[in-house]
């Protein structure tokens, strides 16, 4: 009867041992599922819509900001090309109100939208890779163990921002640059309509100037494209984070328009003599006209700096910024109400 006893109490310990060891096994189980997905959610944020939408929502922000904003980017291309105009002299002093009444004497208020549909035919793929390049930048770098053992779990990096909008603003840039540089030949033309047309332009160049014409100011433009956009995608993602840390409550829209705009003024500051360079280099040699600048990206400098004084570095940047904050605000704006309205639904 003593032996069964024992026997039946080692059984409830080693039972009770096994019970509380599974207990233990399941709590270390769920801390560390508990755990991985905390990580996983960190990666990859709630809201995740697919690829297909991501490049919907980012062509259809970019066309519809352009569109928008086309008086004011033709704008800024006229005041930009000044230096290489024979009329300088009468545009020495910069209007915007004087050069908007011309145009719309001289070529109608409609002529405001020249060339903005190559600009949305540019627009849309461009925007497109470029939204959906930043994303994925962005997830290839915060899966890197590397990286992450200096940034930390968080999924708010600058310097991940930064270097994600920059190589995505070159990939963009670099796929769609004929379409920009015939968009810029179309905007500078002003009574006489040298090129016809889209497909007239893109014929004429390569008839006159080769292949490699359309690819005129390149190097400019990566140059600028990748900064502009580093600046442009760190400043929008900061400064959201810092206005919901403290608004939580403020409407989407209204957060994006600001902090888009925003995030415009900084990168057209820092940027804009890279981009006035890339359009007059654009430009020179069409119509048959002499080249100015033949020294590449260095010696244009120098020589816009030499003949038109730091100022003119800067000529056209009134109208940019005009352009560029509601622009800049238009793009960010759509792109996080259509990522909104792409979201799947939540499950059941």
């Amino acid at each position: 009867m003593n032996v069964e006893a024992r026997v039946g109490v080692a059984v409830d310990g080693a039972q009770s041992a096994l019970n509380s060891a599974t207990t233990v096994h399941s709590s270390v189980m769920d801390t560390g599922t508990r755990s991985l997905l905390q990580k996983q959610q960190q990666i990859q944020p709630q809201g995740h819509i697919g690829e297909i939408e991501n490049l919907l929502a980012g062509g259809i922000a970019g066309a519809f900001s352009k569109t928008c904003t086309a008086p004011l980017a033709r704008l800024t291309i006229l005041f930009q090309l000044q230096g290489m105009q024979s009329e300088a002299a009468v545009l020495s002093r910069p209007s915007l109100w004087r050069e908007a009444s011309r145009i719309i004497n001289e070529e109608g208020f409609r002529a405001f939208w020249k060339g903005n549909l190559v600009t949305v035919a540019h627009r849309l793929p461009y925007s497109a890779l470029n939204f959906y390049a930043y994303e994925q930048y962005k997830t290839l770098l915060y899966s890197s163990p590397v990286l992450r053992s200096y940034i930390g779990n968080g999924s708010g990096s600058p310097f991940v921002n930064f270097v994600s909008g920059g190589l995505a603003g070159i990939t963009a840039a670099s796929a769609t640059y004929p379409l920009d540089l015939v968009r810029t030949r179309l905007a500078a033309q002003r009574n006489a309509m040298y090129y016809q047309g889209i497909g007239h332009a893109f014929r004429t160049i390569c008839k006159e100037e080769g292949l490699l014409g359309l690819y005129k100011g390149l190097g400019a433009t990566m140059l600028g494209v990748g900064p502009t956009l580093a600046i442009n995608f760190a400043t929008y993602e900061y400064m959201k984070s810092f206005w919901l840390s403290h608004r939580p409550n403020d409407s989407t829209l209204i957060v994006s328009l600001g902090c888009g705009g925003l995030a415009g003024i900084a990168s057209s500051t820092a940027t804009f003599p890279l981009d006035l360079v890339r359009r007059r280099m654009q430009v020179e040699g069409a119509g048959g006209r002499a080249r100015v600048y033949k020294t590449g990206l260095m010696g244009t400098f120098k020589l816009i700096f030499k003949t038109e004084g730091i100022r003119g570095l800067y000529r056209g940047l009134l109208p940019e910024y005009y352009k560029v904050v509601p622009g800049v605000g238009i793009t960010f704006m759509i792109y996080e109400t259509l990522k909104t309205l792409f979201l799947p639904p939540p499950a059941p």
